[in-house]
């Protein structure tokens, strides 16, 4: 259904801190003619968190509109309200989505049998093929192999952005999941290895700003040329590292200012990334050589 380069798409906004729609045209034909293979519209990294839930509902409409069905957009739906959560849900089943990336709840602490519960409770109440988000760096609360093969077995549940960061990880989840469920890394930095053991793609944020380079890798790793594919990962290991030099979309953002797409500015309580930072992100699209690509 999904799988390769699917970018974590960042939200464009203008020095007021409103949606840059202009910009966000902008980003997507980007991406259509790098190959990035889906849209992840209005994720963690699309700061979900600080929008309202009319610009989030907005945001991922415009985004399926601007696609046009070119790529998959999959919609964030995220929430440590599961009544909220399932309200986006229905919001990108209305929309047009092709999936919906659903993180598990963030500050609540949940037990594993309430993140169970709280994932059942959406795709029982929304038919749109559902991806769970595990990021317990982001979350506290780390999601276990065994309840997410629990959830696999729900008809509206279809994949999971696994982002605890371990090959064990994604090797448990591959040897507990039945074959068909949908394995997506949620970190960069070791997504190539993930996919070379078995994972089918990554939702990315180097993706943002380097996005030939991590489709050709992913598809690389995905076909079993796995030597070309760490070769390609060797390119993109300063980028995965710039991206997160400072919390992320900061670092994102800023390179893609760099990059002549967008502006720089991310909403509070994140704050633009730090001139001390500056040299190190440029290096490392120099490295990619991105800020010749846009």
């Amino acid at each position: 259904m999904f799988q390769g380069s699917m970018v974590a798409i960042v939200t464009p906004m203008k020095a007021d801190g409103s949606v840059d729609d202009d910009a966000l045209a902008r980003l997507i034909e980007f991406h259509i003619e790098q190959g990035t293979d889906a849209i992840v519209s209005v994720g963690t990294t699309g700061e979900s968190a600080t929008l309202s839930m009319s610009e989030h509902a907005q945001v991922v409409q415009r985004t399926i509109n601007l696609v046009a069905g070119r790529v998959p957009v999959i919609a964030g739906s995220g929430a440590n309200n599961t009544r909220e959560a399932i309200e986006l849900a229905q919001k990108a089943e209305k929309a047009g989505a092709a999936a919906h990336l659903s993180v598990v709840p963030y500050y609540n602490k949940p037990t594993q049998n309430g993140i169970k519960a709280h994932f059942t409770a959406i795709a029982d109440a929304v038919e749109l093929p559902m991806i769970l988000y595990n990021v317990p760096g982001r979350t506290i609360v780390d999601m276990q192999p065994e309840v997410t093969a629990e959830l696999a077995n729900h008809a509206n549940i279809v994949g999971i952005k696994e982002a605890e960061g371990s090959l064990e990880r994604t090797h448990a989840l591959i040897a507990q999941c039945p074959a068909d469920f949908l394995i997506l890394s949620g970190e960069d930095p070791t997504a190539c290895e993930s996919m070379i053991a078995g994972a089918r793609g990554v939702i990315s944020v180097t993706a943002n700003v380097a996005p030939a380079l991590m489709h050709d890798m992913c598809m690389a790793a995905i076909s079993g040329q796995a030597e070309e594919a760490r070769r390609i990962n060797r390119q993109l290991d300063a980028v995965h590292r710039a991206m997160f030099i400072q919390s992320s979309p900061s670092p994102s953002k800023w390179a893609l200012a760099e990059m002549g797409l967008i502006q720089s500015h991310v909403r509070l309580p994140l704050l633009e990334l730090e001139p001390h930072c500056f040299d190190a992100v440029r290096q490392a699209l120099e490295a990619v050589d991105a800020l010749a690509v846009a």
